[in-house]
């Protein structure tokens, strides 16, 4: 993104750190393949593919608004995200792994049908889980996205669509300014709920048991697919929602519990925001290491 920017190369090299530690050794840890125009053309136009593509420079940096520009690694690094994720649902829907995360930059949950905004330049959850459809068949899949911003581009692609459901938890008002719970699509499979700033883990818990847990059981998809963003911890630089390791890990028990009512423990988790880096490791072993608890169960 340029120097300065909190959407940085050290994300990954921090999540990389926290995952030497010896409790994680055993895990199967593959390079994300190469997405291809076919996996992302069933959520953007191939017409939107193309100027990105024309867009992205060979030298130098180019703005495509005020917070998301392109440099020569860019786009590269954008198919890759989308192939990792797609080469995650393959694995776990093939039961090649119990689950799957995903380390991955950039994000894309802001990447709306034909827009590119907010770090994002394609919509790797959304893309994941028409992935999943198309190629393994799944009829139902949720995507619970507990990144501090509201991905207003997954909300618009599945808006209209009643077999992918989209929870969220965000901090509200903050970037992009959507999220309010009124916003449900057109079949009620858009659940929202926003919290304050300021709110802990104990509102985000709640927020979680009372509104999001009961709509993803009653959904009972066949895959779910986590929005992972840890911008939401109490260090964190671009909010003011106080979570800590503690919280995303109990929220990832509970997406998990959800995955083995109806989708055999299948889950596919995407790395979204998070830019302190301390706070995002740990924050990242935590989530893994709950992963890896519901898989060995």
């Amino acid at each position: 993104m340029g120097p300065g920017h909190p959407e940085q190369p050290d994300r990954l090299r921090a999540i990389e750190q926290a995952l030497e530690q010896e409790s994680f050794h055993l895990l199967a840890r593959e390079r994300a393949q190469r997405g291809t125009d076919a996996q992302i053309v069933r959520c953007h136009p191939e017409a939107y593919l193309r100027t990105l593509e024309e867009a992205a420079p060979k030298t130098g940096v180019v703005h495509l608004d005020g917070d998301t520009s392109m440099m020569p690694g860019t786009w590269e690094a954008a198919l890759h995200a989308v192939g990792g994720a797609c080469q995650a649902v393959d694995e776990v829907m093939t039961g090649k792994a119990a689950n799957a995360f995903v380390a991955m930059r950039p994000p894309g949950h802001h990447a709306e049908t034909s827009t590119p905004m907010g770090f994002c330049f394609f919509n790797n959850a959304a893309i994941a889980a028409r992935h999943a459809q198309a190629v393994h068949g799944a009829e139902r899949v949720a995507i619970m996205d507990f990144d501090v911003h509201h991905g207003n581009g997954t909300q618009d692609i599945f808006w209209a669509d009643k077999s992918v459901m989209y929870a969220s938890t965000h901090q509200m008002p903050l970037y992009p300014g959507t999220g309010a719970p009124g916003e449900t699509g057109e079949h009620g499979t858009i659940v929202n709920a926003p919290l304050t700033a300021g709110s802990g883990g104990d509102m985000f818990r709640a927020a979680m048991s009372e509104r999001v847990l009961p709509a993803l059981l009653a959904f009972r998809p066949d895959l779910v697919i986590i929005s992972a963003g840890f911008d939401a911890h109490r260090r964190d630089p671009l909010a003011q929602i106080n979570l800590i390791e503690e919280d995303f890990a109990w929220a990832t028990a509970r997406l998990m519990d959800v995955a083995d009512t109806s989708a055999s423990g299948r889950v596919v988790s995407l790395l979204e925001g998070g830019y302190d880096l301390l706070a995002l490791g740990r924050s990242v072993a935590a989530h893994v290491s709950a992963l890896m608890r519901g898989s060995a169960a």
